[in-house]
């Protein structure tokens, strides 16, 4: 019995399937992956800042004026410090600049960048969901081409 070559529209099914399916690894699941990992900074940022919240809110109940707390220098590796007055905190608030804040300014300030924040990180997860659905339709795409 001879193999039979494949004809010409199964020769194109398999060029159209081998599209979709690069078109899928090459640039939706990275562009989904990139997307999803923008989002997790955002996440880790608003967790950042409400830890920062939380610390100023325990200063305040506590009436503190002042402070001997660790700090973090990088990699887990923490020194001791001694805050003389508890009055002022300095926050980062972006493109590398710290603006002091007494605490009350700094918790509003907080109250304001957690909503946008939030706001950017749903921005994200719409786009993750178009992606999500753009690999679906291909995907169903595929199926059809199979059939």
């Amino acid at each position: 019995m001879a193999a039979t070559s494949p004809s010409k529209s199964d020769r194109e099914r398999v060029a159209l399937l081998n599209k979709y399916e690069e078109f899928i690894n090459l640039k939706l699941k990275p562009n989904l992956k990139a997307t999803l990992d923008a989002r997790d900074v955002i996440f880790d940022t608003i967790s950042e800042y409400q830890k920062l919240k939380s610390q100023i809110e325990l200063m305040q109940q506590n009436e503190l004026d002042e402070l001997k707390t660790m700090v973090d220098l990088g990699t887990q590796f923490y020194v001791q410090a001694h805050i003389p007055d508890t009055k002022y905190i300095y926050v980062n608030v972006g493109f590398g600049f710290h603006v002091q804040f007494t605490l009350d300014e700094a918790k509003e300030f907080i109250d304001k960048k957690e909503q946008q924040l939030q706001s950017t990180a749903n921005k994200y997860s719409r786009d993750a969901d178009k992606i999500r659905a753009h690999i679906k339709m291909t995907f169903e795409a595929i199926s059809e081409i199979l059939r």
